[in-house]
């Protein structure tokens, strides 16, 4: 390994360590914490995980738009990468705006790095329940059920989809 290799590794082994403290941070609620953590790990060395998890905490604060944007960074680093496309979906639902959030968690639903489609096929449920169109709202249910039979919100959302079709 040569002296650039070397040193590009140690920058992301630092990187993925302060990303690591900012997530400890996070799931602990200190969230100011967290977010100066995940920033030094994107200084450090950018990643797509760090924007989004930083995107992520921001949502806890309702900052959906800086959400948003640090999601849309994500995808600039890795456009394979599933995750911030689910998570600007879920944050364009709570800003209200669920036509807007569709591409976004259609794209989400091919991503090839991702590890929860379970997820997006939920929110796309949410938003078709929303235009009452129960129909395609419990065909979405059913598919995130596919990707996690144990997923509780899918399941209940999916038997209240139900009662109304019927």
């Amino acid at each position: 390994m040569d002296q650039s290799n070397t040193a590009r590794k140690a920058k992301l082994d630092k990187a993925l360590e302060l990303f690591q403290q900012a997530y400890e941070r996070q799931m602990s609620g200190e969230l100011d914490e967290a977010i100066g953590l995940y920033r030094a790990s994107i200084q450090t060395h950018p990643t797509a995980e760090a924007h989004t998890f930083l995107g992520w905490t921001y949502s806890f604060q309702g900052r959906f738009e800086e959400a948003i944007a640090e999601c849309r960074k994500a995808i600039e680093v890795d456009p394979d990468f599933g995750n911030p496309y689910n998570d600007i979906g879920a944050y364009l639902i709570e800003l209200e705006r669920p036509e807007d959030a569709i591409p976004w968690l259609e794209r989400a639903t091919t991503a090839s790095r991702y590890e929860s489609y379970q997820f997006p096929w939920f929110n796309l449920g949410r938003v078709y329940e929303g235009k009452e169109l129960f129909t395609r709202a419990l065909e979405c249910f059913a598919r995130a059920l596919e990707y996690d039979a144990e997923y509780a919100p899918a399941r209940k959302a999916l038997d209240a989809a139900r009662l109304k079709i019927n």
